[in-house]
């Protein structure tokens, strides 16, 4: 079981009777997974905490995801559901669901079952053991084409690099938080940064479980490499200026090489009087310095547009329609 729970000092608009432990899941044309995830949450969450919450996020599924979630929901008042107006994406989706969760603990899983609930409670304890505020499972063997685990590393190399974030290799979105760190994400007025990064950002005590990831139960996985692409593209401009530095530091490398060139060309024509065939040095130069030129400007107009973006002031995610449970098991 779950020890008491800590008061934080932070009034929240929920019932008086506290929830101990919250999952959420956000879910996107899973709908098979669903009968069968729930299954196995509801065999694990009654031996970890007396009063718990299961809330499920759609995130504008296209199959029968909703409507299998209403039915599950009939069976098991524990179970709240919130739909999205469309995909806003996981990320988002996530936001949403934490928005919501009442429980002093909360866990962060995915719904197609490669995140077993049977390791919730390896999860719940390392955070108790090691006092920390989140504890993040790291997959030890994952059941991925040998592609894409070799581009997620890849990617994942380069957002670490760049963003200057201290992001655990191997690691996804399975996680257990304390309620502290809920405090502080309320403190973030950016609507870019995904969760799972500015969780890492605030350099709150973590600690690593090695778990088994499963193969998907159905259907196919949503990262494509252009998902994948894009997180960490979004993981890097929301968190470090190394793009526009390196931009810096390769136009005046790019300067002192023309110039280099320029002094080696004069030698040339001037002092071991060759002739130099100006036409093609010109087409070079210009193309190069043209591909460069446009480089940065792609730069520049990537943190411009986030800038814009935030000044809109536009929600992380829109609420369709709140379906809440009652959080029982007390």
């Amino acid at each position: 079981m779950i020890p008491p729970p800590k008061q934080t000092g932070t009034a929240l608009p929920f019932p008086a009777v506290p929830v101990r432990l919250s999952v959420v899941i956000p879910v996107f044309n899973d709908a098979e997974a669903l009968p069968e995830l729930h299954r196995r949450l509801s065999a694990v969450l009654p031996g970890l905490a007396a009063r718990h919450e299961i809330i499920f996020v759609d995130d504008g599924s296209r199959d029968r995801s909703v409507e299998v979630l209403l039915d599950l929901q009939r069976q098991d008042p524990s179970v709240q559901v919130v739909e999205l107006t469309r995909n806003f994406g996981q990320p988002n989706a996530i936001a949403a669901g934490l928005d919501r969760a009442a429980g002093d603990l909360v866990v962060v899983m995915d719904s197609d079952l490669q995140d077993r609930p049977e390791d919730l409670p390896v999860l719940l304890e390392a955070l108790e053991r090691d006092g920390a505020a989140m504890a993040v499972a790291r997959w030890s063997d994952r059941h991925d084409h040998p592609l894409k685990v070799a581009a997620s590393r890849l990617f994942h190399a380069a957002a670490n690099r760049l963003s200057g974030l201290a992001y655990p290799s191997r690691v996804r979105t399975f996680r257990a938080l304390r309620r502290s760190l809920l405090d502080d994400l309320a403190a973030f007025p950016e609507k870019n940064a995904t969760v799972i990064s500015l969780l890492t950002w605030t350099g709150r005590d973590s600690t690593v479980v090695d778990l088994v990831r499963d193969p998907r139960f159905a259907g196919k996985s949503g990262y494509t490499f252009l998902r994948l692409l894009k997180l960490s593209l979004n993981r890097i401009f929301s968190h470090s200026l190394k793009p526009l530095r390196l931009a810096a530091v390769v136009g005046l490398a790019q300067t002192l090489v023309s110039l280099a060139l320029g002094a080696w060309l004069a030698v040339r024509g001037l002092a071991l009087s060759q002739v130099v065939p100006g036409w093609a040095v010109l087409a070079v130069l210009t193309a190069f310095c043209f591909g460069l030129t446009f480089l940065f400007l792609g730069l520049l107009g990537e943190y411009v547009g986030r800038i814009y973006v935030e000044m809109q002031g536009r929600p992380r995610y829109i609420i369709k329609k709140v379906h809440p449970g009652e959080s029982n098991h007390a």
